[in-house]
């Protein structure tokens, strides 16, 4: 028998999930109590309060009153949330319930919750032996692993504290590639100076032009050493934030072994350790010392918490780390995850990481045969990220018949080309999930990268015929404009002086004249 609270719990979110739908819209001849509009002027707090549904109407009405007034496209309108999305949902309501039960019911009941949901994702991760954190902001995990390392490598840090690190200044290693901005808020939050973070460059000859160079890390770590430093940590990439490359983490792992530091991983081919058949490149993080994993995103689970998974033997060190808590209640940001894993099952889960790599190959595979796009991929029969841009080579018109490559600026025009590109892509297609990526040495490319969006926004197959419908429209489209560029330049100088030719190597177009 169901307990009548918790049905009551679900009744009512399901009232609300449909209120607040997009199709389920009060018509402007309704109820006047309903009828919203960003011009109203706030007013005073009703004294004898609203019922539900009208606060439910007056919230749709709030979220989707500026894009009828603006004639906003569909795409930007409320994502649609799936089954899976609902039990998501339903965890966070049912957290809020669970958290008013007595201290000793509601103990037993959430060790419960965060054994099961740890158990599951080290098994599926194949991640043997770890504890798991759960974390809003998928950047904590990182630093509260940090904190563990600095309380277990530095004996009197929990008495003497920042003091004890002033003697033996520790250092934090990160690839050129990773996410911006993440060492710096490392050294924010542990009060670190940015000296103690060492930004590692890439490959520049052998490998990956997204890879941390392993044998010059192996040189940073020696002068650190030599110069008095404590290497303590270094973050490595199972999917680089750009262009999705995964790092030598087996060489990391034994560097690390080495100089006793402790190697995190993080990044969106992580998802694929869940798969049957898994890269050794990606295996590799499974003998990590932590990972980041944010199953929301490639499950499609709403407001789903990141999990941090970990290895370590001491209690008291996690406890102080953070990563662990004495109060009941925060083990319950484990809720939503439990609930949403249990209805997908681990065929639903695998099934969907699946049908995500499925959509890359499927991508990848069209755009090989389309002339004018050059592919980039880390692996062309596993790689879950795909990028593209173009052209795939320079024509002889399009670089001032030179036949040479680029002209000066071209780079620069292309770029903005790839920008227009992706952009018109997104807007013609939304459910691709397709965005513009600015990298070092490819530039402005188009990224698919179905792990991070196919989930959420629900995309098919079809949706990748659609993109490579409407990208064979568009490429002859900008390939004419390419040739006739310099056909354009000189039509001016010929009108000179009445018409002077302006450089815009920002405008993909023709060209530019005043």
């Amino acid at each position: 028998m169901v307990d009548s609270t918790f049905a009551q719990v679900g009744k009512n979110l399901s009232e609300a999930m449909r209120i607040l739908g997009d199709g389920q819209r009060e018509p402007e001849t309704g109820p006047e109590k309903w009828r919203f509009s960003r011009s109203s002027i706030p007013g005073p707090l009703q004294g004898d309060g609203q019922d539900v549904a009208t606060i439910l109407h007056l919230v749709h009405n709030l979220i989707h009153d500026e894009e009828e007034e603006e004639d906003m496209p569909s795409q930007h309108r409320m994502q649609h949330v799936g089954e899976q999305g609902h039990m998501a949902l339903l965890g966070h309501s049912l957290a809020a319930y669970i958290s008013v039960l007595d201290r000793e019911r509601l103990r037993k009941l959430t060790t419960r919750i965060l054994s099961d949901t740890t158990l599951w994702l080290c098994r599926l991760f194949r991640y043997e032996n770890g504890s798991a954190y759960f974390h809003e902001d998928d950047r904590d995990g990182l630093v509260k692993v940090c904190r563990l390392v600095i309380n277990a490598r530095y004996e009197e840090y929990a008495s003497e504290g920042y003091s004890v690190l002033c003697s033996r200044q520790p250092v934090i290693y990160q690839s050129a590639s990773g996410r911006s901005g993440l060492g710096q808020h490392l050294c924010s939050q542990l009060g670190l100076p940015l000296s103690s973070l060492c930004t590692v460059p890439c490959n520049t000859i052998f490998g990956s032009q997204h890879q941390m160079d392993v044998a010059l890390l192996d040189k940073l770590i020696k002068e650190d050493i030599e110069t008095g430093k404590l290497p303590l940590l270094l973050i490595a990439n199972a999917g680089t934030p750009g262009a999705g490359h995964t790092d030598k983490l087996a060489r990391l792992k034994d560097l690390c072994d080495q100089y006793n530091m402790w190697l995190h991983v993080e990044g969106v081919n992580l998802a694929t350790l869940a798969l049957g058949q898994v890269t050794s490149a990606i295996m590799a993080a499974s003998r990590s010392d932590s990972m980041t994993l944010t199953p929301g995103q490639w499950l499609g689970l709403p407001a789903v918490t990141a999990v941090t998974l970990y290895r370590h033997e001491d209690p008291a060190l996690s406890l102080a780390a953070g990563l662990t808590s004495s109060q009941p209640v925060a083990k319950l940001r484990a809720l939503p995850l439990w609930l949403s894993l249990q209805y997908l099952g681990h065929s639903g889960i695998v099934q969907k990481i699946r049908h995500a790599t499925a959509l890359s190959q499927q991508l990848l595979q069209k755009l090989k045969a389309l002339a004018s796009i050059k592919t980039s991929v880390e692996d062309e029969l596993s790689s879950p990220v795909v990028l593209f841009r173009f052209p795939q080579e320079m024509s002889s018109a399009s670089s001032g018949g030179s036949g040479e490559g680029y002209c000066a600026g071209e780079k620069e025009v292309l770029d903005a080309f790839n920008r227009w590109l992706g952009e018109q892509l997104l807007q013609l297609v939304p459910n691709s999930g397709v965005d513009v990526v600015e990298l070092e040495d490819e530039g402005t490319c188009i990224r698919f990268s179905p792990l991070l969006t196919a989930a959420v926004l629900g995309t098919q197959e079809e949706n990748i015929e659609d993109l490579m419908e409407k990208l064979s429209e568009l490429v002859p489209v900008m390939c004419s404009t390419m040739c006739l560029r310099q056909d354009f330049r000189e039509e001016t100088h010929r009108h000179s002086p009445s018409l002077t030719y302006i450089e815009e190597l920002s405008w993909p177009g023709l060209g530019a004249v005043r």
